[in-house]
């Protein structure tokens, strides 16, 4: 057996094998290894202790944040625990701390506590980390994909250093793939790569490191099984076996979106699908919906985004819109992601089929604009309140007219102010509902005007 194919004896995953053991070999994130930033001083052995910090590293999957936390107790010398918080509860942190204590009073040592997707641990749960933290008796490596600010509770962030991670460069991403061909740790130069499955390994990953060296690993495992089928029994003469591209392609089987969720692409593709919803193309608006699902997009993000649609574009040319779109967002919380995208598809469908009028928009945003130069005025006495002592003497309510009162319900009054009356913000469309509404309005307001 050839030491690259090993690979398909189930031994470690090259993902793993290849982690980095000094913060030397961590491909990118630069801006936080410059010399004497925080993770540079806390992995220097010669730092004292007492001045380390704990810190909270925020970035998309793959980017580096087990691997730069390894590479610092590693380099550093510490003593290394580490806690996923889908797996440990507040006893276990509990435990950690009190052991650190022992550590630290025993044999002099630090303990640095990795916790992984802290995000995910409970109010109470991150409450059991501050004692450590702010007495130092653990110097937390704390690791999340969500905005630290919305998951993680002030407190712990008050007394960490929050460093955001950036998805890695393709160059940074060939850096690895080159190095876990050739290094003793991955393949061995058990394979060789081409320039096309150098490319489409590249290329899939999307920034994802761990993305790129699990697909390395599958498709050398394709082109090891090929070549062995190949062979003609003389293996100490047999070459070296080349991963192709279609050795990529057979190993992965679905294509990886190039998409960020704090990227580009996040806002890009979003903006297509609300204005393909904008522009009626159900289909362009389900391309796009498929786009950030597949990618692993928030489903709470999208059903956000339907409700704005609904109020945006479709307003009251269809008054069912608004609630279409909020039942979907219910589902989607209700039910939970994969389900969840078939209400969300619906409500698609639904909003960019269905008839469209910015009118409630751009009327509200014009009464905003009239406010905010100053056009606002007195609020008409006979519409102030009066149901306080010594309000009627101040004529508030005074000539009001009720307009229950009339069989149609609408009576001649004025109520905007008198600097702004007779403005009109709210103008409906000759579009669905609002072809109703207009003709309503216009009666309504002759009425109003005494007409």
């Amino acid at each position: 057996m050839t030491s690259a194919s090993a690979l398909l004896s189930g031994q470690t995953p090259l993902a793993v094998r290849m982690r980095p053991v000094s913060l030397a070999e961590v491909a990118g994130q630069k801006h936080l290894l410059r010399a004497g930033s925080p993770i540079v001083a806390l992995a220097d052995p010669a730092a004292s202790s007492p001045g380390a910090v704990s810190i909270i590293l925020w970035g998309p999957p793959g980017t580096g944040k087990t691997t730069l936390a390894q590479a610092i107790a590693r380099s550093s010398g510490r003593r290394f625990v580490e806690l996923s918080a889908i797996t440990a509860g507040v006893k276990d942190v509990r435990e950690v701390m009190q052991e650190a204590i022992t550590q630290r009073d025993l044999y002099g040592q630090t303990t640095i506590l990795f916790l992984d997707e802290i995000h995910r641990f409970t109010k109470a749960q991150q409450d059991a980390l501050l004692p450590g933290v702010e007495n130092g008796w653990v110097i937390l490596i704390a690791a999340t994909t969500e905005n630290p600010s919305f998951s993680v509770i002030s407190p712990l962030l008050s007394r960490s250093l929050l460093l955001t991670l950036q998805p890695l460069t393709d160059d940074d991403i060939g850096v690895l793939v080159d190095r876990a061909v050739t290094d003793a740790r991955g393949l061995s130069g058990g394979v060789s790569l081409s320039g096309e499955a150098r490319s489409a390994l590249i290329r899939l990953a999307s920034g994802d490191a761990r993305r790129a060296l699990t697909g390395l690993e599958a498709a050398a495992a394709v082109a090891l099984s090929r070549a062995t089928g190949d062979e003609d029994g003389d293996d100490e003469r047999a070459e070296v076996p080349e991963v192709t591209a279609d050795d990529v392609a057979q190993a992965v089987d679905k294509a990886l979106l190039r998409y960020d969720r704090q990227g580009d692409e996040h806002y890009d593709v979003i903006s297509a699908f609300i204005k393909s919803i904008r522009g009626s193309d159900p289909d362009a608006a389900l391309h796009y919906l498929a786009r950030m699902i597949e990618a692993g997009e928030d489903p709470r993000f999208i059903a956000r985004r339907l409700v704005i649609s609904a109020s945006e574009d479709v307003g009251l040319a269809d008054p069912q819109a608004l609630g279409i779109a909020v039942a979907a967002a219910d589902a989607v919380a209700f039910i939970g992601m994969p389900e969840g995208r078939i209400p969300l598809a619906e409500a698609t469908v639904y909003l960019a089929t269905t008839a469209k009028s910015n009118a409630a928009y751009v009327g509200i945003d014009a009464a905003i604009a009239d406010i905010r130069a100053g056009g606002f005025g007195r609020v008409p006495l006979h519409l102030r309140d009066a149901h306080y002592p010594g309000a009627k003497r101040l004529g508030h309510g005074r000539g009001y007219v009720y307009p229950h009162d009339s069989e149609f319900g609408i009576l001649p009054q004025q109520y905007l102010p008198d600097e702004l009356e007779g403005r009109r913000y709210y103008e409906p469309k000759n579009l669905g509902a609002e072809r109703d509404i207009s003709a309503r309005l216009e009666r309504i307001r002759r009425i109003l005007g005494g007409r």
